[in-house]
């Protein structure tokens, strides 16, 4: 399988730049292992975290164990939110499946030392995707999902989409309602709001005790459902992505806790 290496670069104020190394082709999600990081930089190292969205690129583009991977800026408070928290940031990777993926370095020993040195508090998950739907910059860039699938027990899920220009007023009107809602949903264990470009290319993370206690926040609870139905009857986004994961992992901790400490 050949792999193309594009070479991306955005002027986002943020920094929300990634790289593709794959392009339109078919992965399984046989053996495919996703990593999510959180980070928080000490407030006296702010530009540093900036500079890490420019420097990282490089030690993530020439790591052959990742296929696909976005740096990512994230809300206030940790969530989804119309100002940027310029101490807490984000790495998503897909790695390619062969060797053990280390835990502590699940991105090279660069970053790592990095993050270490300016004293970062670091919180990882590790997941595997089974179902989904939709694309990321045009991309399947977790394979080949079913729809559905008979798994149990605790669940995380990344939904995702691309605002269009026209709709944002719309779009961040109706999302702060439906986040509060969500933190007191029964079932719900925590959740981060990142993205790639403020705005407009957004993301939610969330995990939850079980797909049943999603489903029944999703489609139950009418704030939701109703803003579910705006952005279909108006078209609010460009591109859009769900997908649900089992938690095979977790490292670290964010605000002196660790979220899933004995949930998986």
């Amino acid at each position: 399988m050949k792999y193309k290496k594009p070479l991306k670069f955005s002027a986002a104020f943020s920094c929300p730049n990634s790289i593709d190394i794959i392009d339109n082709m078919s992965l399984t999600c046989a053996g495919m292992e996703v990593s999510l990081t959180i980070i928080r930089y000490p407030r006296k190292y702010i530009f540093f975290a900036f500079l890490a969205m420019a420097i990282h690129r490089l030690p993530l583009y020439f790591n052959k164990t990742i296929h696909f991977y976005k740096l990512l800026g994230c809300g206030r408070n940790g969530a989804l939110d119309k100002i940027p928290d310029f101490q807490q940031w984000g790495v998503l990777a897909v790695h390619k499946p062969g060797p053990v993926l280390n835990l502590n370095k699940p991105y090279g020993s660069f970053i790592s030392s990095w993050l270490r040195i300016f004293n970062c508090e670091v919180w990882t998950v590790f997941l595997k995707p089974f179902e989904g739907h939709g694309s990321w910059d045009g991309k399947l860039v977790f394979g080949e999902l079913p729809n559905h699938s008979d798994h149990e027990g605790m669940i995380a899920i990344l939904t995702r989409a691309t605002i269009r220009l026209n709709k944002l007023k719309h779009f961040w009107r109706h999302i702060e309602p439906v986040s509060t809602v969500m933190k007191a949903a029964p079932g719900f264990i925590t959740s981060v709001g990142i993205g790639e470009i403020p705005w407009i290319k957004q993301a939610t993370f969330s995990v939850w005790e079980s797909k049943e206690s999603m489903k029944a926040f999703a489609y139950g609870m009418k704030v939701h459902t109703d803003v579910i139905k705006m952005t279909r009857d108006e078209n609010w986004y460009s591109e859009e992505m769900f997908v649900r994961f089992k938690i095979t992992g977790c490292t670290g901790s964010l605000r002196g806790i660790n979220p899933l400490q004995g949930k998986y």
